[in-house]
């Protein structure tokens, strides 16, 4: 590390893929530096020691350098949705069934991150969650019966979808310019999809998927600009989730269906905000981030007409205000807590990250 970013903070912040919110760096003064008469000062490059967004890239983890990071995230979905099918007579006369739903998620997962500097300007990752969900899921038809409920609970735990990820800084950051690192993510399908769950003879499932169940490669570029106490910070992102034969028979509103093929719809990500240092160990966050997810495409076959059909489900925009903070407990380890706040109505209510970066220096 030159001598003009010696007392540099970092944190690793929030999200998921979710995604994660990046930095925050601050930077000390330059130090004053005498120089012969009429020679130009050496220039330096001013690398702060950061680790931006665990999933997202950041300036790099330097050669040699291992970091481990435990984490813990908690996501609360609610929704509560209220149809009517039937006619309207008047503005105060509704013929027909009301159906009031009530849907409470929760998402528990734990995870292990490492990442290693391969290189100064290429860091190697790999993430290993272990998932645990649990659905309550209450719909009341008014019309059949006021008091009558139908209750379902669904739960599940297993291991998540692993991932492998690389993180490539293109250039040295000098003379002002941002930081540019290129990223490029895989995630397998480990964990249990919602074709590999269980279900009833009627098709209904008896248990929670832990994983997409498609493969999916993300390549990104990730921009970080310095400006001290606080440090900007960009994402830009495209999802490819990997179309597959799914070839299963279900079962679905008593129709016998043969599922073949599914293209689960691309997403764009882009996240943006602002990260500012308090005092040399404390830092928070505050940005922005936004999923939008297309079409998923379905191809399957009704078994009785023996007639092919393709379902297209709707597009999806996943929107989330990101809040973290970060303290530096010593220069191998700090705890970083991030939240997020879904602000579009597809996004989760609230999702908590608990992480604790710890670095080694393993060659």
């Amino acid at each position: 590390m030159s001598s003009r970013a010696k007392n540099i903070l970092y944190t690793t912040g929030m999200l998921s893929i979710i995604g994660c919110t990046p930095v925050l760096a601050q930077q000390s003064a330059q130090d004053a530096q005498i120089q012969p008469v009429g020679q130009e000062p050496e220039q330096q490059e001013d690398q702060p020691d950061v680790q931006a967004m665990a999933e997202y890239g950041g300036v790099l983890t330097p050669k040699g350098r291992l970091v481990l990071e435990p984490e813990f995230q908690y996501s609360h979905e609610s929704i509560n949705r209220m149809t009517f099918e039937g006619v309207e007579v008047l503005s105060t006369l509704l013929i027909g069934v009301f159906t009031a739903q009530d849907v409470d998620r929760d998402n528990y997962t734990a995870s292990l991150t490492g990442r290693l500097g391969f290189t100064d300007r290429l860091e190697l990752e790999m993430k290993v969650p272990y998932v645990y969900r649990d659905e309550s899921n209450r719909v009341t038809v008014s019309e059949v019966d006021p008091d009558f409920t139908l209750d379902r609970e669904l739960s599940n735990d297993a291991l998540g979808d692993i991932e492998l990820a690389a993180h490539y800084q293109f250039n040295r950051g000098l003379d002002g310019m941002p930081y540019f690192i290129g990223n490029l993510r895989y995630k397998s399908t480990t964990g249990e999809g919602p074709f590999d769950i269980r279900r009833n003879s009627a098709g209904t499932p008896l248990e929670l998927s832990t994983g997409t169940g498609f493969h999916s490669i993300e390549p990104s570029i990730t921009m970080l600009l310095p400006s001290a106490p606080a440090v900007y910070f960009a994402n830009l992102g495209y999802v490819f989730h990997l179309e597959d034969d799914v070839n299963q028979q279900v079962t679905q509103d008593d129709e016998d269906l043969f599922i073949r093929d599914v293209d689960p719809g691309d997403a764009v990500r882009l996240s943006f905000g602002m990260a500012y240092s308090i005092n040399p160990k404390t830092s928070f966050t505050l940005g922005y981030k936004n999923d939008f997810i297309g079409k998923t495409k379905t191809e399957y076959v009704n078994n009785t007409t023996g007639s092919t059909t393709e379902v297209d489900s709707q597009t999806l925009n996943v929107g989330s205000l990101l809040l973290g903070w970060s303290y530096q407990m010593n220069p191998d380890v700090s705890v970083n807590l991030g939240l997020e706040l879904g602000i579009t109505e597809d996004a989760p209510d609230t999702t908590l990250t608990l992480r604790m970066p710890i670095g080694m220096n393993v060659f």
